[in-house]
């Protein structure tokens, strides 16, 4: 009888497209959503946090770079009804604003930071689930809301320290609309028609930035393949007719008034489009007024956005430093915030108009600008590592810990096997801990404690004899009653010292 097989053991791997977040990420990232959240609340921003898992019908079909409804979302069937991970944190803000109405100020200003997910092909720098920071008005109907967006985006990451490398881009999509409808895509008798072209339009105009004009005109008319291989379908649109979309992405002149002429001349014959322009315009005013210029928010016509329920302004951040790609060129970093106006929103739950207006942060992305502009912040300490020599003194070890504790030193014990002294060592190198306490049988008796200050036997270790290293300067012997002034001590002189 042939011997049953044993059970094929799981890999130990992240699916494709996700990825695993640990300490000094983490720590990052709350450090740096801490310094946007006050500034939310500076502009008067309320926190909320909603579900991770929505029906389908609240998510609606507008996910990005996808032709057919609920596609790339994580969805699954309960009890007769779909439901799906939320794949940004707006759609479930419209069921909110929808669901809570007769309870929420109007207009209702909040900001949510957390996890979203996206049922997408994978690639370099591209996952599944990444992390999100929105900040949103909804029911303002004036574009002051807009304006208001674009300057608290620029005070965002000035606090960050990344002011001078910002540049807001603002754009509106009524103009593209009246760009359309001059290029015969967009009919106002038949909203509907034409539905599809125009999404693949917005899409490719979208990419303009990764694919350049070649690449966009390719979506604009038969089609393109990258090079993995993949076709993308594109718009069907003839020759002339891209000329225009173009020509509106290129309509970006000195200055805001010349790029608003520009645009005027584009969309003359569309009330739509000209209204765009008219709100351009205001939006540019205001912010004038408030001291935020065109050095930091520029009027840009290849600002379109890809979601399909924008309705009149949008907008993105980008960082100007340059960095180098995996090939080796220089290239700016890039988009790191985006938004807009998205009047329909909430419409598909109530039946009636609300306005509504807001930005979404890429977390990760801006996790990586500051880190390659040196401004993620220095690296924590890991905590002062309390060892031990004997098990039987365990409750000795944790009231040594607890002590620290009270005196805000981050501190543990050594929880894994004592035998090898040694082994705890190479424990508090991997935690990156500052000091080791050591207390063996004489040191109790005598009631004193060793400290190691291991950054500075680090040092040691590196530079000096073996004759100094045997008289171990870096590890002093101190009054037990001592232990907490002692370690404080040691830390002051190794962050005075940048060690820690």
């Amino acid at each position: 009888m042939a011997k049953p097989k044993a059970p094929r053991r799981p890999r130990a791997e992240t699916p494709k497209g996700f990825r695993d977040y640990f300490g000094a990420e983490l720590r990052a990232r709350q450090r740096m959503l801490a310094q946007i959240g006050e500034v939310y609340h500076a502009y008067g921003f309320e926190p909320l946090e909603t579900s991770a898992v929505e029906t389908l019908d609240a998510l609606g079909k507008y996910l990005p770079d996808v032709d057919r409804p609920n596609a790339g979302v994580f969805a699954w069937q309960e009890e007769g009804d779909w439901l799906a991970l939320r794949y940004d944190l707006t759609a479930p803000l419209a069921r909110v604003a929808a669901q809570y109405r007769n309870d929420l100020p109007s207009p209702y200003r909040r900001f949510a930071m957390g996890p979203v997910w996206r049922n997408e092909k994978p690639g370099p720098g591209r996952f599944r689930q990444f992390y999100q920071c929105d900040a949103d008005t909804v029911g303002a109907a004036s574009v002051a809301a807009d304006a208001e967006i674009c300057a608290m985006l620029v005070d965002v990451f000035a606090v960050l320290g990344l002011g001078d490398a910002c540049l807001v881009r603002v754009n509106n999509r009524k103009v593209l609309n009246g760009v359309m409808e001059a290029a015969g895509i967009l009919d106002p008798t038949d909203p509907d028609r034409f539905a599809e072209e125009r999404g693949i339009v917005l899409r490719a105009i979208d990419k303009l930035d990764r694919l350049g004009e070649d690449g966009v005109r390719a979506l604009l008319g038969a089609g393109r393949k990258d090079e993995s291989g993949d076709f993308t379908k594109g718009a069907g649109l003839g020759q002339a007719q891209a000329d225009i979309v173009l020509a509106f992405t290129n309509a970006r002149r000195d200055s805001g008034a010349a790029t608003a002429a520009a645009l005027r001349d584009l969309v003359k014959g569309s009330k739509i489009g000209l209204e765009g322009v008219d709100e351009l315009e205001e939006i540019a005013s205001l912010l004038d007024a408030q001291g935020y210029g065109p050095e930091r928010i520029v009027i840009d016509p290849s600002v379109v956005r890809g979601l399909g329920y924008y309705t009149g302004p949008v907008y993105e951040a980008e960082l100007t430093f340059e960095i180098l790609d995996e090939k080796g060129r220089k290239r700016q970093f890039g988009s790191v915030a985006g938004g807009g106006r998205y009047d329909d929103l909430v419409k598909r739950f109530t039946g009636q108009a609300v306005p509504a207006t807001g930005v979404s942060i890429g977390v990760d992305r801006l996790l990586a600008a500051l880190a390659a502009k040196g401004q993620a912040g220095a690296a924590e300490p890991g905590p002062v590592v309390v060892t031990v020599m004997d098990r039987a003194r365990m409750a000795d070890y944790f009231a040594m810990v607890g002590e620290l504790r009270n005196n805000g030193i981050r501190a543990e014990a050594y929880l894994g096997n004592p035998k090898n002294f040694g082994n705890q060592l190479k424990y508090a190198d991997k935690r990156g801990s500052p000091i080791a306490i050591i207390e063996g049988a004489d040191e109790a008796a005598r009631g004193v404690v060793q400290i190691k200050d291991l950054l500075l036997g680090a040092q040691i270790a590196e530079q000096a004899s073996h004759e100094e290293w045997k008289a171990q300067p870096a590890q002093r012997e101190v009054k037990r009653a001592d232990l907490v002034a002692a370690v404080r001590e040691i830390l002051a002189v190794q962050k005075a010292g940048g060690q820690g």
